[in-house]
């Protein structure tokens, strides 16, 4: 999922910030990159909101106190479920290469030229195949996973097993929650301007230019926070990538000493 992220800020989010902060727009420049931005965006958004899903999911199973379940959580399924959904996401991603191109000739803009496929994806799949449809999936099951935990002292598990899952549904939890903050006000934003009517007046356009533009930057952080989340919220985690750290990375790459002398040969 991390790899997704970093695909999906380097295309979408440093667009985002060459058009509102530098007014230079790559999408009306170039039809080849006019088509490919919306369909690498949302397939990298699609395929990063499914690996939390799974994620939460896959938490969640953890936490059962049914071994059935439990068995279900192992890297061979998740897998095939990645890819699986991977590939879904990139034939729905099609449509985008076919219905987005250039529109006009003087100023082109880089539009979709088939209407009921642009009433589509503002109306149902931008915001609820992407925005609401994952973000109940996600927090349905944490929760799910939250109670499992809240169980779990009554069971016969080991102590490091139990504070392990304590850890780590905490994780996903608040993993969870932030993503729905930086998800939520995007959605909302998509929703009101697909049924709100034309607007003229160029001061209200001018607003909703800079809300969209709010909107969008918070919606990137949905993909640029887990390290952080995890640092913040595990003490395991912050103690392993100490380790990694300091351990690691720091003894295969040690400081000169500038004072040490050559022995001749």
């Amino acid at each position: 999922m991390s790899f997704i992220n970093i695909f999906h800020l380097f295309t979408g989010l440093f667009t985002h910030i060459m058009i509102y902060g530098f007014n230079i727009n790559w999408l009306n420049m170039s039809v080849v990159y006019c088509k490919f931005r919306p369909f690498y965006v949302q397939l990298c958004a699609m395929s990063s909101s499914s690996c939390m899903c799974l994620a939460t999911i896959d938490q969640f199973l953890a936490t059962c106190s049914s071994p059935r379940c439990q068995r279900l959580c192992n890297i061979k399924l998740a897998r095939q479920l990645v890819i699986g959904l991977i590939i879904i996401w990139f034939g729905c991603g099609i449509s985008f290469l076919i219905y987005y191109n250039h529109v006009g000739s003087d100023p082109v803009v880089c539009d979709v030229t088939n209407r009921a496929f642009n009433k589509f994806n503002s109306v149902f799949y931008g915001p609820f195949m992407m925005s609401i449809l994952p973000m109940i999936i996600m927090i349905l099951f944490a929760i799910l996973a939250y109670r499992n935990v809240q169980q779990i002292a009554y069971r016969t598990v080991p102590l490091v097993r139990r504070e392990l899952d304590k850890q780590l549904t905490t994780m996903v939890l608040v993993h969870v929650i932030y993503a729905a903050i930086s998800v939520t006000p995007g959605a909302i934003f998509n929703l009101f301007k697909t049924f709100y009517p034309l607007i003229i007046d160029q001061n209200t356009t001018e607003q909703l230019r800079c809300i969209k533009s709010l909107t969008t930057t918070v919606y990137y952080f949905n993909h640029m926070g887990s390290l952080y989340i995890y640092v913040c919220v595990s003490k395991r985690f912050r103690q392993q990538l100490l380790y990694v750290l300091s351990k690691i990375c720091f003894k295969r790459y040690p400081p000169g000493n500038p004072n040490r002398i050559k022995p001749e040969t």
